[in-house]
């Protein structure tokens, strides 16, 4: 190859890979980011990455981590309007979106504003403010007279055009960060995980043409997902009601073929079963007599066995 046909050949491959590069991020992909959500009208800080934009919104900085998230583009973990102008984009993109209140918390609907019986909230609740749940559907307490309470079934951000404030830090490939984001995204906390390739024996039946089957085994690698479950995961309500989604939705983007739930247990609990049973035997270490335990507090056993078939 001459020289000019080499230097024609590189011109090629560098035009050829600026135009990949120009596609930018499409779905499927995953990246950290940072952002701030604001209400429109009024500037009022919803949620943020920022620990000191929190601390100035008097938002409660104690209960969750405030550092940038990992979300998966594509899978409903943006705004669709911010997922629309990330799509296309690159990393260091920086700028504030317009989120129009349908692609937010939806258009405030005056029908959802019901009368219901005070009776199905129960007394703790009976204030005004107070967030309800009355069949299966959350709201908040606007007035309680008498036996009648007023319940607005609306998103308390419902009708708020939002405004999203964000700076795309950095593209992730490693698919055990992707699955700590992603499980971020859902728990607003990162648990730690593991992937692990396994090896495992699968049976594969085959038919010949005079009908016989035959049976025959390979070994095949099996990509599983191990995610340590702290106690506060498995206290977090969308975890306990949508586990089986959120994992399927980690096999789905992850290509993965499983997910291990592997369940922590603290010490410095109640202690021992002794304890729990009031302390029979917990002294002693060992088995009891019940008999000789009752005798020790001045109780006959027979007694108690007659009085209990008296009952």
């Amino acid at each position: 190859m001459s020289d000019q046909e080499q230097a024609d050949a590189a011109d090629e491959a560098e035009e050829s890979e600026t135009e990949t590069d120009a596609g930018g991020l499409e779905d499927g992909d995953f990246v950290r980011v940072a952002y701030t959500i604001r209400t429109a009208d009024d500037g009022r800080v919803i949620d943020t990455t920022d620990e000191e934009t929190a601390e100035d919104a008097e938002i409660d900085t104690d209960e969750y981590d405030f550092e940038p998230r990992i979300i998966a583009l594509g899978a409903g973990h943006v705004f669709p309007t911010v997922e629309e102008a990330f799509v296309g984009g690159a990393v260091g993109d920086e700028g504030t979106i317009d989120v129009p209140a349908e692609d937010a918390f939806g258009e405030y609907d005056p029908d959802e504003v019901e009368t219901v019986k005070a009776d199905k909230i129960p007394e703790d609740d009976r204030y005004p403010g107070a967030q309800v749940q009355i069949d299966n559907q959350q709201g908040h307490l606007e007035t309680i007279i008498g036996g009648r309470a007023r319940v607005d079934f609306n998103h308390p951000l419902a009708g708020e055009d939002l405004e999203y404030e964000y700076e795309i830090l950095e593209a992730i490939d490693d698919r055990e960060e992707q699955a700590a984001g992603m499980l971020g995204m859902y728990l607003q906390e990162a648990p730690e995980v593991r992937i692990e390739t396994e090896t495992e024996e699968e049976e594969t039946v085959t038919e010949d043409d005079d009908g016989e089957e035959t049976v025959e085994t390979e070994e095949v690698e099996k990509d599983v997902l191990y995610v340590t479950a702290t106690q506060a995961m498995q206290m977090n309500q969308q975890w306990m009601f949508q586990k089986q989604q959120i994992a399927q939705d980690l096999m789905d983007r992850l290509d993965l073929d499983r997910v291990v739930i592997e369940e922590v247990i603290e010490g410095g609990g109640m202690g021992g079963l002794g304890g729990m049973m009031g302390g029979m035997g917990g002294a002693g270490g060992g088995d009891v007599d019940i008999e000789e335990a009752l005798e020790d507090v001045d109780v006959d056993a027979d007694e108690i066995v007659d009085e209990i078939d008296e009952e």
